[in-house]
């Protein structure tokens, strides 16, 4: 039995990697497919050492990539629960690239993984609360708690929608698209 509450930074996680030839594309730039995939492995890390349980990726919200990373850079993660519902967690995740020649930093990417905690039976279990012990980790907590609720508003309008309707040609007219329209 896990305990009803627990601080943030008892699950914290922090990996770092090499950035090495074979993880780069064609412009010899590090896949962002690769490090969207070590973001969802520490997203992984940290919502199961928080639940204490099987965790499973619900969402991802605003991967936002702000630089390129280089090869023969150190990338470094840094995830943490922001924020609990029920049985769901939000993991924040930042991204750091450091030269390991020159000691250069750069922020290059940031990221929320919603993150929901399943039994053997692969139902959802109620996760601890959160111990709030720092302004920062409350400002983390109340943003998260309204990117939730800014979401269900958004989903709810954006379903309200009906995109069938011809009036929505209307709204093509300022756009660069030709339609070329068979039925």
């Amino acid at each position: 039995m896990h305990k009803p509450f627990k601080r943030a930074r008892d699950s914290q996680i922090m990996i770092s990697e090499l950035m090495l030839p074979s993880r780069a594309n064609f412009n010899n730039k590090i896949h962002g497919g690769y490090i969207l995939s070590l973001m969802d492995q520490i997203a992984f890390a940290c919502a199961s050492k928080h639940s204490e349980t099987y965790c499973v990726t619900a969402s991802v919200d605003t991967v936002d990539f702000l630089a390129p990373i280089e090869i023969g850079e150190l990338v470094t993660l840094k995830a943490s629960v922001n924020y609990v519902g029920n049985s769901s967690m939000v993991v924040g995740i930042r991204v750091d690239a450091e030269h390991i020649q020159t000691g250069q930093k750069k922020h290059c990417n940031s990221s929320y993984f919603t993150m929901v905690a399943k039994n053997k039976d692969n139902e959802n279990v109620i996760v601890p609360g959160l111990i709030l012990t720092s302004n920062k980790e409350v400002e983390r907590f109340v943003r998260g708690l309204t990117r939730h609720e800014l979401k269900g508003q958004y989903k709810k309008e954006f379903n309200s929608i009906d995109f069938s309707s011809r009036d929505l040609f209307d709204k093509l007219r300022n756009f660069r698209v030709k339609l070329d329209l068979k039925s």
